[in-house]
């Protein structure tokens, strides 16, 4: 989601600090952050193309050894190379996403985002590089063993995603509580303050591994989704650069490549 050094080095420090709706800009090649808060504006008129993402996300983003990471920046590095440019980094809260595009803070959003009919009101999206669902974690030995268990349930979703949306239209005697890392939910769950998490597949699996003596994933897929890169509403040059790239990397298997190595990642941890 994400060529600009350090401002002050206690500045990454404070970064790692502060609230997910305030906003660090990485760049990919170095990992660093420019310690801003999202005040300037995306241009790629200039030598930066600019992508929003939320880094709490992995394998598609997450941060590693000061750097952003992942399947989103990868691809977002190949588009950036289509387009001559150097690709920065902003990393917001999910939520904030759509904003990021509205009020021109980015070029593009790259942060596993699922193409909705709603969202199309307001963004347009490239063709889909990835299809993944919404799982569900519970906690070992929990009486909830799929998706007809979950009615009258406290569950966890992150805010602002299809998860958010799914919980929310098919649970409505008891909403969902909403948090702005996936991981918070699942340290809720954790400590028993709710009885399950829904969440995107992939990150499911990276959850579960890391904790895997007191939660599991059951085998319920709850939708069927597509992820895709989505750009500000009407900018259809964009979107037909983004097509061609990935249209090139899904035919000469770079797509897939890049997936698989996450993937390998994510399993071996």
């Amino acid at each position: 989601m994400k060529k600009v050094k350090m401002f002050l080095a206690a500045t990454l420090a404070v970064s790692m600090l502060v609230p997910m709706a305030a906003c660090a800009s990485f760049d990919t090649s170095s990992g660093t952050a420019s310690g801003t808060t999202g005040t300037a504006a995306a241009s790629t008129a200039g030598g930066n193309v600019t992508m929003s993402t939320n880094a709490e996300f992995e394998p598609f983003e997450y941060k590693a050894n000061g750097k952003i990471v992942g399947i989103d920046v990868d691809i977002a590095n190949k588009v950036a190379a289509k387009l001559g440019k150097t690709l920065q980094v902003r990393d917001v809260a999910f939520d904030s996403l759509p904003a990021e595009l509205t009020a021109g803070k980015c070029d593009f959003v790259a942060a596993g985002m699922t193409i909705t009919d709603d969202r199309k009101k307001n963004m347009d999206f490239s063709d889909s590089y990835f299809d993944a669902a919404q799982a569900i974690i519970v906690a070992k030995g929990s009486t909830i063993k799929g998706k007809a268990d979950l009615k009258g349930k406290k569950i966890g979703v992150q805010q602002g995603t299809t998860g958010d949306d799914y919980c929310t239209k098919n649970y409505k005697d008891t909403p969902p509580k909403r948090y702005n890392k996936g991981a918070d939910a699942i340290s809720d769950l954790i400590s028993k303050r709710i009885d399950a998490v829904v969440i995107d597949d992939y990150s499911a699996q990276k959850f579960v591994a890391k904790n895997a003596n007191q939660v599991q994933k059951l085998s319920d897929a709850l939708t069927v989704e597509h992820y895709a890169i989505a750009v500000k509403k009407g900018n259809t040059q964009l979107v037909s650069t983004i097509n061609g790239v990935l249209k090139n990397m899904k035919s000469n298997g770079e797509l897939d490549k890049i997936i698989n190595k996450y993937k390998s990642a994510l399993e071996s941890d």
